[in-house]
């Protein structure tokens, strides 16, 4: 397999230099320029290194390498997908939920995924960051919101941030008395591992406050050795982790693999927590499966993984509702008949194996 080695390689951001590192075929370049004046790209060395350029359906180009069916765009996509606008009482901040904000510090990534519900807002031509207004604004919205117990650092990636800035900006929120919880979620410790260092990881930790990682991977072979070592350092620094994963047609859609990345997960003690549906982002019908064909996969999972690589399967709800949990649902009570006593009345539930059994069983 002739694979790139990330040492001589550079963040490839340029349809032409895809193309010249085998990447891509120069013959698609017309249209892969049209997807990336609208759409960001990056692949980091560590991702080119990871694809298999004879492979035309490599599960890593799926998820970073432009493609020209990005340009077809689907009815009910949308720039804003899961409605984070509607709940934006100030720049930079997102309130959903009650207990917590998402606070959008950057407009940057490592890399640039084909899929990202936020591609209209983040890379080049974009804002890189906050202002320092509003900055000083999100801070000032969160002091004076109390019911906000947890800030969590999106964008963008938060880890693009220099570790001294992040090790500022975790200050600040842990000198907010009722924010117990800062969450940051990251695809850097899988895009740059590197920058993953001694200095990154104390500018994490922070008194007042407890950190709390999210990585993000799809794929198996993203949790290779550069990247365990750099969830390494992360816990063993004490900073809990969790992972988040998108359902993607052609890259994770298939029970073995699905199965093999919630595995490399907690073999990194990295707790399985979120599997997305693909949201409604424009231009990314072709990488979303349907809700469906995800809940069978999660009943794959179930009884044959075990129970700490259980992600919870769920879909945020375009227009601003939240998330909710989507996946197969294994218990049910029939309709009660006329005069039947309720005591009597008994669920029917499924096993693992798809047998059907009645709760309580009969005496």
């Amino acid at each position: 397999m002739n694979r790139i080695d990330p040492k001589l390689a550079a963040t490839l951001r340029q349809p032409r230099e895809l193309a010249d590192a085998g990447l891509v075929p120069v013959a698609a370049l017309a249209e892969l320029e049209q997807v990336a004046a609208r759409y960001a790209v990056a692949v980091t060395p560590e991702l080119t290194a990871l694809i298999d350029p004879a492979d035309a359906n490599d599960p890593i180009a799926r998820q970073f390498i432009p493609s020209a069916d990005e340009l077809v765009e689907q009815p009910g996509e949308s720039a804003d997908p899961i409605g984070d606008d509607a709940h934006s009482p100030v720049a930079g901040i997102v309130h959903r939920y009650p207990d917590r904000v998402l606070f959008k510090l950057v407009h940057v990534c490592a890399v640039y995924c084909r899929f990202c519900f936020r591609r209209e807002m983040v890379g080049p031509g974009k804002a890189s960051a906050v202002s320092d207004d509003a900055y000083r604004g999100a801070l000032e919205y969160i002091r004076t919101h109390q019911e906000v117990w947890e800030v969590i650092l999106t964008g963008g990636d938060p880890l693009m941030l220099s570790s001294r800035r992040l090790s500022e900006i975790m200050a600040d929120l842990a000198g907010i008395d009722h924010v117990k919880i800062v969450r940051l979620h990251s695809r850097v410790p899988i895009a740059d591992p590197e920058r993953i260092n001694s200095d990154m990881v104390a500018a994490l930790r922070v008194d007042g406050a407890t950190t709390w990682i999210a990585i993000h991977a799809n794929h198996p072979r993203e949790l290779g050795a550069n990247a365990r070592a750099a969830c390494a350092r992360l816990a063993d620094a004490g900073i809990p982790l969790v992972s988040q994963s998108v359902l993607l047609r052609g890259v994770n859609d298939d029970a073995a693999t699905l199965a093999a990345l919630m595995r490399a997960f907690v073999e990194c003690r990295i707790k399985p927590y979120y599997l997305h549906h693909g949201d409604l982002a424009p231009g990314t019908a072709h990488l979303r499966t349907t809700i469906e064909a995800g809940q069978e996969l999660m009943r794959a999972l179930r009884g044959r993984v075990s129970g700490l690589c259980q992600p919870d399967y769920v879909l945020d709800i375009p227009g601003g509702y939240g998330k909710a949990p989507i996946g197969p649902t294994y218990l049910s009570q029939p309709a009660s008949r006329e005069g039947e006593d309720s005591v009597e009345r008994r669920y029917r539930i499924v096993d693992y194996c798809g047998d059907v059994h009645l709760y309580p069983p009969q005496p």
